[in-house]
């Protein structure tokens, strides 16, 4: 078995930066000092968190110095809030991988990777500049010529940390939160009661899955309402992908049909608009986004408004659109949740079922 090197990469929040940004990032930093543990406990021989703050470099530069540094052997890299509710066996599993002899690779969801485990790096041609780590599997498999598997059937690895909304969906949250998450929490308990009713429906809308839609057939009474939309928004970068003439296609911008709705009537029609077609509602604003300014978060509202929207704290927001837009689904006649991937992914189990307990990396 070659050595395996694991990388936990952990961005550091702007001295400016705003109390839910600072919960978060205080968050991830306890969850990658326990993945640390973990990735050692499961057989890796290198196992170091990478700290550093924000700046323009992209994941694949940060890739190809990892890659530089560790010269051969297998390289596990994730983010600090990737996979929070890993087992060990889980771990184990892209170790095993990681420190193999063939050209394989390991993603915990090869259309939206938070975690790689690839081995061998010493054969990687040169990577590009891929945008971030979603779409590492789809260059490894396509340019790199690698075999690529995953392990999208272990819903729990789904979960991502990328806000505070997540840190509450997994049983994180709790006495010291900076934020009043009453709101919140009665719409959670509101949505999970009308899950269960069988003259109901709830509307899931964005990048959600049709695991997650199979799930909720099996396990709500509730009809299912789904407008998938922008899956593997992440993942589309050219860079990852083949450059064969015959398979080149046109750049098609991000778009929503619900986005269009918001165009035309604006940001405050969003209520409205799913209690049309819905009792409850979990919305993946992210696409919103998208549809609205670009996949480039560069462009999007700041990480603060971004979290305080995912609480439904209107009055937190800076930015006049997406205040308007969280006011709207704070006070709709149904139960509306916004969040991002984790939300309308792996968050329906937990928002419908209940917490898995107390975080294991608290």
């Amino acid at each position: 078995m070659s050595p395996v090197a694991v990388r936990i990469l952990h961005p550091e929040p702007d001295p400016g930066s705003g109390p839910l940004t600072r919960w978060v990032s205080d968050a991830r930093t306890t969850l990658a000092e326990h993945h640390r543990r973990g990735f050692v406990a499961a057989g890796a021989d290198d196992v170091a968190i990478v700290r550093g703050p924000p700046d323009d470099r992209t994941f694949g530069d940060r890739l190809r110095e990892l890659v530089a540094d560790i010269g051969e052997g297998g390289l596990i890299v994730l983010g600090s809030g990737s996979i929070p509710l890993a087992t060990s066996n889980d771990r184990k599993a892209f170790v095993a991988v990681a420190g193999g002899e063939a050209r394989r690779a390991l993603a915990n969801n090869r259309y939206s990777a938070d975690v790689v485990a690839i081995a061998r790096v010493e054969t990687l041609p040169t990577i590009p500049d891929l945008p971030g780590d979603n779409a590492l599997p789809r260059w490894l498999e396509e340019v790199a010529g690698y075999q690529v598997d995953d392990l999208r059937r272990r819903w729990r690895l789904a979960v991502d940390i990328d806000g505070p909304l997540d840190l509450v969906l997994v049983g994180a949250g709790g006495a010291g939160d900076p934020a009043d998450l009453s709101l919140l929490g009665s719409r959670i308990e509101a949505l999970r009661a009308i899950a269960a009713d069988p003259r109901a429906e709830v509307l899931v809308g964005g990048r959600t899955s049709s695991g997650t839609l199979a799930w909720l057939e099996r396990h709500t009474a509730a009809r299912t309402r789904a407008w998938v939309e922008e899956r593997g928004l992440r993942a589309a970068s050219r860079l990852a992908q083949d450059d064969a003439p015959a398979t080149r296609r046109p750049d098609r911008p991000p778009g929503s049909i619900l986005g269009l709705l918001l165009d035309r009537d604006g940001p405050g029609s969003l209520g409205d608009h799913l209690a049309r077609f819905a009792d409850a509602a979990i919305v993946d604003s992210r696409v919103l986004l998208a549809h609205r300014v670009g996949a480039e978060e560069a462009g999007w509202p700041a990480a603060e408004d971004r979290f305080a929207s995912d609480l439904l704290l209107a009055d937190r927001i800076v930015d006049p659109w997406l205040r308007e837009l969280t006011a709207s689904a704070a006070a709709a006649p149904i139960p509306v949740l916004l969040g991002g991937h984790t939300l309308v992914g792996p968050g329906v189990r937990l928002v419908v079922g209940g917490t898995p307990g107390r975080a294991p990396w608290r």
